[in-house]
């Protein structure tokens, strides 16, 4: 074993992967099975999560390390009911990367303006990025109080930190679509940074660490003036890669971060601290 990497190794751990399918999502599940993991991969996107989960089995000539579970992380039973299937394939729960977050079925209305934002929208959104967000670090925590502890890494967002700066936006779509940070991303985000300190504090004597990353601007469909505009707003001069905020939460995951509980890491490229 490289003794430079030792000390990220899970080898015998299980890991839960919650919006899998996405690009930071798929990034995290290959780094945590690389590193030794079992992992369970979870997002409603069933055809997205067969499929990665073929690929992984297939790079890693180990189809038993990866297995996909789709599941509507809206709906509080379907989580409940997907933990207990993971454990029945598993027999246990180390890690959950609580990743999972909607822009709903509709950019236009997931994009709206303030003055006119739907609560059924807002209501959509808060119930996979905070609701569900919840309900599943609750079940798994429970599974890992019976196996002595564990590492809950949840997403939450520079935004959830920090103001958007709404120039940044003049001009810039995703997909197609005028974009800008809706506020219920934001509020959204800024919860799951409150909800990680709770948590942190109340399963600290369990041996459970909980911690989110909040990562900066990941390249994901944008144009270029986003991109330039983006990019003259951060130190480094540019937007991160998938594989570092990977990287990042592999750290959280893994026994290198042992004494870290209730942290909200930025890997923002330095966005924050101007």
């Amino acid at each position: 074993m490289n003794t430079r990497t030792s000390y990220l190794r899970l080898e015998d751990k299980v890991a839960i992967v919650t919006g899998a399918a996405g690009i930071i999502g798929s990034v995290i599940a290959r780094r945590l099975v690389g590193f030794g993991a079992r992992v369970a991969l979870v997002d409603i996107d069933a055809a997205g999560l067969e499929r990665l989960a073929e690929e992984i089995g297939r790079e890693q000539d180990d189809s038993a390390c990866i297995r996909a579970f789709a599941c509507d992380l809206a709906d509080a039973g379907a989580i409940t009911r997907t933990v207990g299937d993971i454990v029945a394939w598993s027999s246990r729960i180390d890690v959950l990367f609580n990743n999972a977050a909607s822009k709903t079925g509709d950019l236009a209305r997931f994009f709206d303006p303030v003055d006119t934002y739907s609560l059924d929208t807002w209501h959509e959104v808060m119930a996979v990025n905070v609701d569900g967000l919840f309900v599943m670090a609750r079940e798994c925590a429970a599974r890992m109080r019976e196996v002595g502890g564990g590492a809950i890494v949840q997403t939450a967002s520079i935004y959830g930190a920090m103001a958007p700066d709404m120039r940044i936006y003049e001009g810039s779509f995703y997909l197609g679509q005028q974009i800008n940070t809706p506020p219920v991303y934001a509020a959204s985000k800024g919860a799951v940074i409150s909800l990680t300190r709770y948590l942190a504090a109340l399963w600290a004597a369990d041996g459970i660490r909980v911690n989110a990353i909040s990562p900066g601007g990941v390249s994901s469909g944008q144009n270029g003036v986003f991109h330039d505009r983006y990019r003259a707003r951060v130190p480094m001069g540019r937007m991160a890669e998938a594989q570092e905020i990977a990287d990042a939460a592999l750290f959280l995951a893994s026994p290198a971060s042992a004494y870290m509980t209730g942290q909200n890491l930025l890997v923002d490229g330095g966005l924050s601290i101007w």
